[in-house]
């Protein structure tokens, strides 16, 4: 008689947390390259967060220390090695410093940016799908201007506008003006682009069955909208903000290449560097401009290959294609058998 595994009475089955369950899930739900995509984002995406977490104790210097605790000023513009392992630049500045420091700065702004963004966009997209009427008509003539503009030309404004308004503010004692001022000059840029999304997906399903049904048992608006409406139109807001994370590095870069971001006294900034590197390339010196730059290119980099991965996870549609063009066999080996 076969015997059949108990399990014993204290023990309990292995399982994993709900919590590692969600963090693990898009992960879990892509196949193929499309997971492989998404792993080496996060990991890329991740050594940058770290960075920018633990910078006072990577940097072996402050981003804007120019002396030794002795007084000696640092060589102007030496080459990597030594003390300075990716060099100094014009300002006497350590790179390394400046590349570490300035993952802390990117990091801060893409966060700030997108959360404001997340907060104002979601829920007016929502309020104004599902209500409609001159609210909606208002939103979106107000959404639809904002978009028109160039997102730089329009990121360039308020920067300029924001500068001078946000001096004295609680957060801009904690960030500094020139990170607040670029986050939420940022924020402007993206804010239509979630709620033209989920303003889209609540009006397409506003008349679904499964709100029709809620209407009946008397669910109120508010109930409608936050717990049936809120959980199915919000599904392509991540793919949206990896994306929008992406965008704003370059942005930022481009803001602190034209002189008009953050300050060098205010935290490092890749852009602005890659400014002062400029003239340095005709006289051979490459590594003032090539670190900072490389910053960049490597966490856009990581954050679109994030966005790209999640696009399957939450993509039904590019998931059904894969499963089908596994099982099925291609046509013309359905011909020969």
């Amino acid at each position: 008689m076969a015997s059949i595994a108990t399990t014993p009475t204290g023990a309990k089955p292995r399982r994993r947390s709900g919590l590692g369950r969600r963090l693990l899930s898009p992960v879990t739900r892509t196949t193929g390259v499309a997971r492989w995509i998404l792993v080496a984002g996060l990991l890329l995406t991740l050594v940058f967060v770290v960075a920018a977490v633990f910078a006072p104790w990577l940097a072996p210097y402050d981003f804007a220390q120019k002396r030794l605790a002795d007084g000696q000023a640092f060589p102007k513009m030496t080459a990597p090695g030594g003390d300075h392992l990716l060099g100094t630049n014009d300002q006497f500045f350590d790179v390394l410093s400046r590349v570490v420091w300035g993952s802390r700065t990117a990091v801060e702004v893409v966060v700030l940016s997108i959360a404001a963004s997340l907060v104002i966009g979601v829920p007016l997209g929502l309020v104004s799908g599902y209500l409609g009427g001159w609210l909606d008509r208002v939103l979106l003539l107000v959404m639809d201007a904002l978009f028109a503009f160039p997102s730089l030309l329009l990121a360039i404004v308020f920067a300029f506008l924001l500068r001078d308004v946000l001096g004295g503010t609680v957060l801009a004692d904690v960030l500094g003006v020139g990170v607040t001022s670029a986050a939420l000059s940022l924020t402007v840029i993206y804010i239509p682009q979630y709620y033209r999304v989920v303003r889209n997906t609540t009006v397409s399903a506003r008349e679904a069955t499964y709100v029709e049904a809620a209407r009946a048992i008397g669910a109120s608006r508010w109930t409608v909208m936050r717990s049936y409406l809120f959980p199915n139109v919000v599904s392509s807001v991540p793919v949206i903000g990896t994306l929008n994370a992406a965008d704003a590095i370059g942005t930022l870069a481009a803001l602190g290449f034209l002189g008009l971001g953050i300050q060098p006294q205010e935290a490092a900034e890749w852009g602005y560097d890659l400014n002062r590197a400029l003239d340095d390339t005709s006289a051979g010196i490459w590594w003032t401009g090539l670190f900072p730059g490389l910053a960049i290119v490597l966490l856009v980099t990581a954050l679109t290959l994030v966005g790209e991965g999640l696009n399957e996870t939450v993509n039904p549609t590019l998931r059904r294609r894969k499963l089908v063009a596994v099982v099925l066999p291609p046509r013309d080996e359905k011909v020969r058998s």
